[in-house]
């Protein structure tokens, strides 16, 4: 995602001009949304046309177990979900315009679970994850409806968990890039302790910034809360593409006066 410096000359009548055109590279950011179980790409559509606005491509996509493929929900795995997010990962990536090396992904409750395991084998330079869902390690292959009705599930949600034990909060803790995380008030299905465990593992992460939607519930049922969520995602997007944008020209500049000095 590298800017551009080129110098030029402009005539005007018989002079000519010295001028120097800084101008973005050719290749844009790309923004690959994941939503949660039960979801659909759908619910993605409105923040993904707002992410395009600040000039980013963007992927949304339906994982196995939903939407047309909804005959597989009680028999897919995380392994497979997993799977299904790293496909729509290399096929975002592969998109001749996108810079692969600024990437976004963006994620929902078990979207925003598989979206901190996908950092540990590809290049996520910024991670966005509301109520990201926990699971305990066991059980990787079973069906995922089987976890869900797991009695012991919501227990496990309320301890406290460090990234020795559980493998997405050890993907969180390796994670060295910009990171938000938003949280729902009134979460009954994400319980506050879920989210002060990842808080607690992005110790690596270059930013971490949390944002709380107050008297929010985990679906954000209503209006007001996802407007709410989606300006604090495309505020925190615009900082983040835009701010390395800057940082890219301001270096072009530097380059360039440090060639002009010589």
């Amino acid at each position: 995602m590298e800017a551009r410096l080129s110098t030029l000359e402009i005539a005007v009548e018989r002079e000519r001009l010295s001028a120097t055109l800084l101008s973005p590279a050719e290749s844009l950011p790309g923004v690959l949304f994941v939503h949660g179980w039960g979801g659909r790409q759908q619910h993605n559509l409105v923040r993904a046309r707002e992410a395009v606005g600040l000039g980013c491509v963007c992927l949304t996509f339906d994982l196995r177990g939903h939407a047309r493929d909804a005959a597989q929900r009680d028999s897919v795995s995380r392994a497979q979900n997993l799977d299904d997010l790293l496909a729509a990962y290399d096929r975002l990536a592969a998109v001749p315009n996108v810079d692969p090396d600024a990437i976004a992904v963006v994620g929902i409750s078990y979207g925003g679970y598989l979206a901190a395991l996908l950092t540990r084998q590809r290049a996520v330079r910024w991670l966005a994850l509301r109520s990201p869902a926990l699971y305990p390690d066991a059980g990787w292959d079973a069906p995922k409806t089987s976890l869900n009705a797991d009695p012991g599930l919501m227990a496990y949600r309320a301890s406290a968990l460090g990234p020795a034990d559980n493998c997405a909060l050890a993907a969180a803790a390796a994670y060295a890039g910009d990171v938000l995380l938003v949280e729902a008030e009134h979460d009954t299905i994400v319980p506050h302790r879920v989210t002060k465990n990842f808080e607690g593992a992005f110790g690596a992460a270059r930013s971490l910034t949390s944002r709380v939607i107050r008297g929010a519930d985990h679906a954000l049922t209503e209006k007001r809360h996802q407007l709410q969520y989606t300006a604090v995602l495309i505020d925190w997007l615009t900082e983040m593409v835009v701010g390395t944008r800057e940082a890219l020209a301001r270096d072009a500049v530097a380059r360039q006066k440090a060639l002009g000095s010589r």
